[in-house]
This record gives structure tokens, sequence and C-alpha cells, in this order.
């Protein structure tokens, strides 16, 4: 068996609140493989944004070790974290958080400037992600000239532009109506049909549906971990 692309090891993430420590995740592990598809689920204060953020090295354990495609993330300092999630991590947010005075071309191209791409591979490679997510005739409007689900799909494009390891979306549909959701959704199935490995944070049933392994989290512990 080949190695997992995630593998976390009793993982625990404690805060400091004034004199008090709060426990947020107790002792999590996890394994997740190349190409799967995940959806990770629970209430308010079960622990899954904070494992999201620590999936997407956003933030560092307190405790316990995370192997990322084979390097351990969980003792990396902060530059070290920001170049593995440029190289290995493309985000979904619920927000979009697009530039609102830049294209639909230079938002998508942006993680490659921080890669180092040439102006000509970053435009050529953007172009390439926004065809993909079928916004070729977009590509020169303005976030605030595009519809929810238009901006959703240039943040796609965004995360895939680096062809990272994992895609990281956390609540993709949340700003977005109903069939505009579905659109989206059937988008990340395409992504994952491609071959990539997509963990989807949601709290909606019916967006985790679209996952093949659901992963629920309660008071700072895995639940239940159920693949179809």
């Amino acid at each position: 068996m080949a190695n997992p692309l995630i593998k976390i090891t009793d993982i625990k993430r404690n805060f400091v609140l004034g004199d008090e420590i709060v426990y947020v995740l107790k002792g999590i592990d996890l394994e997740i493989n190349k190409g799967e598809y995940v959806a990770l689920m629970g209430p308010s204060g079960s622990g899954k944004s904070t494992l999201m953020n620590l999936l997407g090295c956003l933030d560092t354990p307190t405790s316990g070790t995370y192997i990322l495609n084979g390097k351990d993330v969980s003792k990396m300092k902060d530059d070290e974290l920001a170049e593995i999630r440029n190289k290995e991590i493309g985000f979904v947010f619920q927000t979009f958080n697009l530039l609102p005075r830049t294209t639909a071309l230079d938002n998508v191209a942006l993680p490659m400037i921080y890669a180092g791409y040439s102006k000509s591979e970053r435009t050529a490679r953007a172009e390439e992600v926004l065809t993909q997510v079928n916004l070729a005739d977009r590509m020169d409007h303005h976030p605030n000239q595009l519809s929810g689900g238009q901006r959703q799909r240039v943040a796609v494009a965004r995360a895939l532009v680096n062809k990272p390891s994992i895609i990281l979306a956390d609540e993709p549909t949340g700003n977005l109506d109903s069939k505009t959701s579905v659109e989206i959704m059937n988008l990340f199935n395409e992504i994952h049909a491609n071959g990539n490995t997509v963990i989807l944070v949601t709290h909606e049933e019916e967006i985790a549906e679209y996952a093949h392994r659901i992963i629920r989290l309660r008071d700072g512990l895995i639940e239940s971990d159920t693949r179809k």
C-alpha cells in the first residue's frame, strides 16, 4: 500500500484564553489517501474548523504529528508552512477571497507569482484552468462583474493553478443559492474525477453527500468515519 497523502497521529490543539486552556482537538488519528474525496462534518465547536486549519497548514498542532506528502509539517516554522501551502494546497473559501480590482485571470495567476513562475507561464496556466471551470469568456472581468457562482469558479481555478496535492474547500457553497451550489459541487466532482484529492468542510448533509467518505467530528474527536 502506498503511503497516505495525509497521516495525522494523535493531533491535539489547545488554545489559551485568559487563565483557562480550551482543548479543541483531543487526539485525532486520520489517514487520507491520494485521490480521495472527503467531507469533514460536525456541529459548531466540534473542532472541524481547527482541524481544517491544521490540514491546510494555516496552524500547527499543540502536540502530535502531521505528515503531508511525506513531509512532517507539524514542526515547521511559518515561512516553511507558507511554502507548503502554496505548493501543496489549493484553498476554496465560502467568501471567495478574490481581489476586487483584479481581473479573473490575474486573481487565478496570483499563487503562481509566489511560486516564481514567469508571466507567460502564469498567463498560460491561468487561461487553462479558467477554461477548465467554464470561464474562458470571463477572464478579463473583475469580481463585481461576475455572479456568485462565477466568482466561486474563479476561486476554484485559483486553487487548481499550482497543481496542488489537495483541494481544501471550506463551506464552498455557503454563499450560493441551491442551483449554483449544485453547479459548484458538480465542478468538484469533475476535479476529483481528474485525480485531485478533495477535502470539503461543510455542515450541510446534502453537500457532504457528494463526497465518497464522511468524517464526523464531535467534541474534538472523530465520532464516525464512513466510506461509501
